[in-house]
């Protein structure tokens, strides 16, 4: 701990608050090893807030006089108010954050500080500012998601009667609405909000009052502790309370799964900003160019995003590995928990934000689309499915479509461009009507199946999309 402009070098000579027992003091190099306020520094707020609840709740139950609980909560406020200014800067030899604090406090004002910890140990008190953490990024995640969803239908309304090529194995396989296409990424993540929702009943619930993982012998009054940090719940069980991790494991893979719906958002960018596809243009202000091609514009922005899947997976395998052979209850291994817990929170939440934001500058390139998709082969179902409407089995169907594709490709013939008499060569149920069915637009818009891609069916998903929202 440092209060500006004064240092500490003292190292090991700092109080530890659990020193008492040991008749050698901590081993300096253990210190640091062991030493995690570098990154749980992070939750000093809630650190305070706990505290000052529980301060609260102690002297509303007798257990510390009034006037010293009030000299404890206005000294954390001042506390809170020196690290956000920047004039108290925790430093390793403390330990961690709730140590920093706490001998900060007994610097104000002397021996009562020690009163905090009454009824209460580093287990629920870390474990509580861990969940109030979590209450807040998931708040900060869903509303990214939030702002990307309403984006996504604005594009789809912009978009809904453009059509582009739908793809299987990263080939043309039919044309679609693009505002269909943008609904897909919709519904990814609508479902991505609605995992994080059902998440944050379960981070909602109060683990203060469990002291070490058995109670305590005071007259704690728990359920106050939880109304006056706003949880909806109340801990069951005490051991669980502190040793539960499964929250962390579960907003990972939450994460986990939004940045995967990313990256593969970002695939399809990357790719349709190329030279090869050109679909889209990507605003220079989400591009970068080249330290020696001076004609190249790198979609990197989305890149990145696609590469920071890759770390959000690593902090899911890291917090899984750590509590895969834990024992009941406690075990300082979950100290551990937070660098992936921070880690997987921030990349992910930026990660929306910026591809929220690059999206918007994000523009499909219209007449090229129209062009393409014209005289492609991706019209080919069509045929197919016309012979199904003349009666014909659909895999009798399906083998003259595919013999009338050979041809085209052999021929360099758009099928549009193949005149009839060819078409009957083929099979005699074709008649002129078949070119009516050979249009992108009519393509798209006679698809009546429930959710298709009908400029009809993209109205209605539209509608229902905002309705969630």
């Amino acid at each position: 701990m440092i209060l500006k402009p004064m240092s500490s070098k003292k190292g090991t000579e700092k109080e530890l608050l659990w020193q008492s027992r040991f008749a050698e003091p901590f081993d300096r190099e253990a210190l640091l090893f062991s030493s995690s306020v570098d990154v749980d520094k992070v939750l000093y707020q809630e650190d305070i807030k706990g505290s000052i609840a529980h301060v609260t709740m102690l002297s509303e139950e007798a257990i510390i006089p009034v006037e010293e609980a009030r000299l404890i909560v206005e000294g954390l406020e001042e506390i809170e108010q020196e690290i956000s200014s920047g004039a108290l800067v925790p430093g390793w030899e403390d330990e961690d954050i709730h140590t920093v604090i706490e001998n900060r406090l007994k610097e104000k004002i002397g021996p009562i500080a020690g009163k905090m910890h009454s009824g209460r140990s580093r287990n629920d008190q870390v474990v509580t500012d861990t969940r109030l953490y979590m209450k807040q990024a998931i708040g900060e995640l869903n509303n990214a998601l939030e702002d990307l969803k309403k984006l996504l239908l604005e594009k789809a309304e912009t978009y809904r009667y453009t059509i582009i090529f739908g793809y299987t194995h990263l080939q043309r396989a039919q044309p679609v609405s693009a505002g269909h296409y943008y609904l897909a990424w919709f519904n990814m993540f609508q479902r991505d909000g609605e995992r994080l929702k059902d998440l944050y009943k379960r981070v909602n619930i109060s683990p203060l009052g469990a002291a070490a993982f058995a109670g305590s012998t005071l007259p704690l009054n728990a359920k106050r502790s939880m109304e006056l940090l706003d949880f909806g719940e109340l801990f069951r069980n005490s051991i669980d309370a502190v040793s539960d991790r499964d929250i962390i494991i579960e907003f990972i893979s939450a994460c986990s799964i939004v940045m995967m719906h990313l990256s593969r958002f970002c695939e399809d960018l990357i790719l349709w900003s190329s030279s090869e596809f050109d679909y889209l243009k990507i605003s220079d202000a989400f591009a970068t160019g080249s330290s020696i091609m001076p004609q190249k514009k790198n979609a990197d922005i989305a890149e990145l995003v696609r590469g920071k899947t890759g770390r959000v997976y690593g902090d899911l395998i890291n917090i899984l590995t750590i509590m895969k052979g834990l024992p009941l209850s406690y075990n300082r291994d979950m100290q551990e928990d937070k660098p992936p817990l921070f880690d997987a929170s921030n990349s992910t939440i930026s990660s929306v934000r910026i591809f929220t934001k690059m999206l918007a500058h994000t523009k499909l390139k219209e007449e090229r689309l129209a062009k393409l998709t014209e005289e492609d082969l991706s019209l080919a179902t069509e045929i197919a499915e016309y012979l199904v409407r003349k009666n014909l089995p659909f895999r009798e169907a399906h083998r003259i479509t595919g013999k009338i594709v050979s041809h085209a490709i052999e021929s360099e013939t758009a099928l549009q461009h193949i005149p009839l008499e060819t078409y009957r060569t083929f099979s005699d149920l074709f008649d002129s009507d078949l070119y009516d069915a050979l249009k992108p637009e009519t393509s798209v818009n006679t698809k009546q199946s429930h959710g298709s891609t009908s400029f009809a069916s993209v109205d209605e998903q539209i509608k229902a999309a905002r309705e969630k929202l």
